[in-house]
C-alpha cells in the first residue's frame, strides 16, 4: 500500500518471538539497536476480501545509534494529535485513535 504511514515493523518469520521479529525489523528499517517494551495493543484487522492480520505494538524507549531511514519515503515524530492527519494504513487506524485521543498513552 505505497504512500500510506505506517509503523515501523513487519512479519514474524518461523520460529521467532514478536519481541525479536520488532527488535529485528527496527535494526533492518531505521538501524537501531532496540530494547522492547511491552506490549501495549493488539488488533485484529479484516481487509476486504477476508484477509485478516494481527497487529501488536510494543512500547520502545531505548535504542542504540541514530535513525537511518533504510526503506521508508519518509519518517517523523509528530504530537499524538496530529496523528491523525496522517493517512495511514487502514490496520492501524483504532490505534491512532487511541493515541490521538489519550485513551492509549505510553
Amino acid at each position: 500500500m505505497p504512500l500510506k504511514w505506517e509503523f515501523p515493523g513487519g512479519k514474524i518469520e518461523t520460529g521467532e518471538q514478536p519481541r525479536d521479529a520488532l527488535r529485528r525489523e527496527l535494526d533492518e528499517e531505521l538501524g537501531i539497536e532496540a530494547a522492547i517494551g511491552d506490549e501495549v495493543a493488539r488488533l485484529k484487522h479484516f481487509y476486504p476480501g477476508g484477509h485478516a492480520i494481527e497487529l501488536r505494538f510494543f512500547v520502545v524507549r531505548e535504542w542504540r545509534s541514530d535513525f537511518q531511514n533504510r526503506i521508508f519515503r519518509d519518517i517523523r515524530w509528530v504530537p499524538r494529535t496530529e496523528l491523525p492527519d496522517y493517512d495511514f494504513l487502514d490496520a492501524d487506524q483504532k490505534l491512532i485513535e487511541d493515541i490521538a485521543s489519550g485513551k492509549l498513552s505510553f
